[in-house]
């Protein structure tokens, strides 16, 4: 049997039959040892998907507080993990029940996608088509790279349109141009212009936000060679939503990279009406602050040690 239908058999035995693990290691002649690493590789490949149809009673809290303070729609919050390695799977399973939901509640006819590890996460546990449109489209609303899968906009885009049975529309661009005038051009190309002008109408965007610290895919990857991050830092910049880099107050700093990028400009994403941020980590609190102070988000799902933090005034993460 195919390695790929002995870890669909034995997972199906242990979730839907209930067996046991040593009663499946002896139903399959396998050892106990060898079915704890199939039920692993099954959650861990999304062939298997666990949901929990409500959030511990502390985070239920922490929700209601979020929703108040910063004015959000929607607020989900997960347990924060011991090992912060499993960061992104855990935002990922969170956000795609978040997400699933507000599908099936509002219908969109569009979605919008940046990039990222947590997106490409929160697309492997979402549900096969939920009640989506069935006229939806799925388009990047920004330029990426495709050194990865984590900030491939093409991987990520279709990746979604497959899961909601949807039309995606990709945006074939580098997140940064080599110059402002280079960017202008690009973004004046009828072709762009059109995708902007779609990422500007979609019915509901989901993005994640980008640090200034060496966690950042963006930072490692996506800037131009000759730009240094202490020289964002140095201008003020917490980190970024769309490739733009923000203050603390949510504010653009004055940067040559702000005027560089090719995603849709803040102004118009503010006009969409339902926007999800998803982040969570120490080294994401600072610019999760700033998104929600400027009011760029409706909807944001983080951890419970980030949710705190963001409840607390603190200024130092």
């Amino acid at each position: 049997m195919p390695i790929h239908e002995v870890m669909v058999k034995a997972a199906w035995l242990y979730h839907v039959e209930g067996l046991t693990q040593a009663q499946i290691g002896e139903r399959m002649s396998l050892t106990r040892r060898r079915v704890n690493e199939l039920l692993a590789d099954a959650l861990d490949s999304g062939i298997v998907r666990i949901s929990f149809s409500s959030s511990l009673a502390e985070n239920v809290e922490l929700e209601s507080q979020l929703r108040e303070r910063y004015g959000l729609a929607e607020a989900s919050i997960a347990p924060t993990p011991e090992n912060p390695d499993l960061m992104y799977g855990v935002m990922g399973r969170v956000a795609a029940g978040l997400l699933d939901r507000m599908i099936a509640t509002l219908r969109p006819a569009s979605l919008g996608l940046g990039w990222g590890s947590t997106l490409r996460e929160t697309v492997r546990h979402m549900s096969r088509a939920p009640l989506a449109d069935p006229r939806m489209t799925v388009c990047s609303m920004m330029g990426g790279l495709t050194r990865g899968a984590e900030i491939n906009t093409f991987e990520i885009v279709h990746s979604f349109a497959e899961a909601l049975d949807a039309q995606c529309h990709y945006f074939a661009a580098p997140i940064y141009a080599d110059s402002a005038a280079s960017r202008d051009l690009i973004a004046g190309q009828p072709v762009f212009r059109e995708l902007l002008d779609e990422a500007a109408g979609v019915d509901l965007s989901f993005l994640s936000v980008g640090d200034v610290t060496g966690h950042s895919l963006q930072v490692r990857y996506g800037l131009p060679a000759d730009t240094d991050v202490r020289t964002i830092v140095s201008a003020g910049g917490v980190g970024d939503l769309l490739g733009y880099y923000l203050d603390a107050n949510g504010q653009p700093v004055d940067h040559p990279l702000n005027r560089q990028a090719i995603s849709l400009d803040l102004s118009r994403y503010r006009g969409i009406a339902h926007r999800i941020v998803v982040s969570g980590g120490r080294h994401k609190r600072a610019i999760l602050r700033a998104v929600l102070k400027a009011g760029l988000a409706t909807a944001i799902v983080t951890d419970a040690d980030t949710a705190r933090w963001l409840l607390s005034g603190k200024e130092h993460v």
